[in-house]
C-alpha cells in the first residue's frame, strides 16, 4: 500500500522567540528531527515546514503546536522536555502540555513539575487520596514530587506542618561506634531528605522551619507513640521497615493529614531472614478506600538515560535467576 506524502507549516507567533523553540544552537531542533524521523523539518523565518508520511507529518505538526503553546508560556524548551513530549504523543494516553505545563512549585527560577505519565498519575494520586505509596526504582522522583507538594501544601495552609521520616536500618548496629552526638550519627541517613528541601525552600527560611518545629525532619523510630494531626507526612526508603514498623507508622495518621510513603522493592537492606513491610503492605491495604498504590518504573526515570537501562538490565538478570 502506497503511502501519503504530505505537507504542512506551522507558524510561531512573533512573540515568541524562535531560540525558544529551537534550543541554543538548535539542540532542540535536533532532537525533534531524530524523534519524529521520517518527517523533514525546515525552518524559515517564524515558519516551520514539515513534510513526509501523512500520519507522521500529522504528528509532528500536533506536537509542535503544542510546544509553541508551552514556549508561549515563556518557558524555553529542553532536549529532555522534547524527547518525552515525543514519548508521551506518541502514547496516545496524553498530551505533552498535561506535562509541561502541570507546575507543582518554583523556587529561584527552577520549576518542579511532573515529567512523565507515571508522574502525573503519583502527582494526582497525592492530590486525591489521604495516603499514597509511590513504588518504584531510584530516579523516578518518588520522594522529590512528594516533598514538592508537601511544600506546596505547607504554603496554602492546608497543614501546618511537613514530617518527614527514613528508617536508619542501614546503620545497623555500627551505629553506637560513629563519632558525635545521636543526632550527629543519623543526620548522614537524612541527609537526601535535608538535599530535597533546600532545593525548594530558600535556606534561611528553612532553618527557622526547623527550629520552630514546623519542618521535622527524623528517624521512623521517633514516630512511635505519635498521633500526626494537621500534616503531610513522608516516609521515604519505606522498603527497608518490617511489617511492625510499617504498621506503626500508618497508624500515625491524625486528622486533617495526608501521608506518602516511598520505596525502591529492589533496593531492600534489612537481613535476609527479615521481611519488608513494603512488600507486604500492598497485599493488606489494597482494597482500603482513600488508600492509593502507584508503580513508577524505569520510563519514569528522569536521571541520566543510562539509569533507566540499568534497572531494566538488573530486572532482566533478576527475572533470569529467579527462573533457575
Amino acid at each position: 500500500m502506497e503511502t501519503m506524502e504530505s505537507k504542512t507549516t506551522v507558524s510561531v507567533p512573533e512573540r515568541i522567540p524562535m531560540i525558544n523553540i529551537l534550543g541554543h544552537r538548535d539542540e532542540v531542533l535536533r532532537a525533534l528531527e531524530a524523534g519524529l524521523e521520517p518527517v523533514q523539518i525546515h525552518v524559515l523565518g517564524q515558519d516551520i515546514r514539515l513534510s513526509g508520511p501523512e500520519a507522521d507529518v500529522a504528528l509532528a505538526a500536533d506536537l509542535m503546536n503544542e510546544l509553541i503553546s508551552v514556549a508561549g508560556t515563556g518557558e524555553h524548551l529542553t532536549v529532555d522536555a522534547v524527547e518525552r513530549a515525543i514519548t508521551i504523543l506518541r502514547s496516545g494516553l496524553a498530551k505533552p502540555t498535561d506535562l509541561l505545563n502541570s507546575d507543582i512549585l518554583t523556587n529561584r527560577g527552577k520549576t518542579i513539575r511532573p515529567k512523565t505519565l507515571g508522574q502525573k498519575a503519583y502527582v494526582d494520586a497525592i492530590d486525591d487520596n489521604t495516603i499514597v505509596f509511590g513504588i518504584g526504582p531510584a530516579g523516578t522522583g518518588k520522594t522529590y514530587l512528594a516533598m514538592a507538594k508537601a511544600v506546596v501544601a505547607l504554603q496554602k495552609k492546608e497543614v501546618s506542618r511537613i514530617v518527614l521520616s527514613r528508617p536508619v536500618v542501614e546503620a545497623g548496629e555500627s551505629l553506637g561506634y560513629l563519632p558525635g552526638s545521636l543526632n550527629d550519627k543519623i543526620d548522614p541517613y537524612m541527609r537526601p531528605l535535608y538535599d530535597a528541601l533546600y532545593d525548594m525552600i530558600d535556606s534561611d527560611a528553612i532553618v527557622k522551619l526547623l527550629a520552630a518545629g514546623t519542618i521535622e525532619v527524623a528517624p521512623l523510630a521517633y514516630m512511635r507513640g505519635r498521633t500526626l494531626n494537621d500534616a503531610f507526612v513522608i516516609l521515604d526508603e519505606a522498603q527497608n521497615t518490617t511489617p511492625e514498623q510499617l504498621k506503626m507508622f500508618l497508624t500515625r495518621l491524625g486528622y486533617r493529614s495526608k501521608m506518602v510513603v516511598t520505596g525502591d522493592l529492589t533496593q531492600v537492606d534489612l537481613p535476609r531472614n527479615q521481611r519488608s513491610g513494603l512488600g507486604l503492605v500492598r497485599r493488606i491495604l489494597r482494597d482500603v478506600d482513600d488508600i492509593k498504590f502507584i508503580e513508577l518504573g524505569s520510563a519514569d526515570v528522569v536521571r541520566h538515560r543510562l539509569v533507566a537501562d540499568i534497572i531494566d538490565a538488573y530486572a532482566r538478570y533478576d527475572a533470569e535467576e529467579g527462573g533457575r
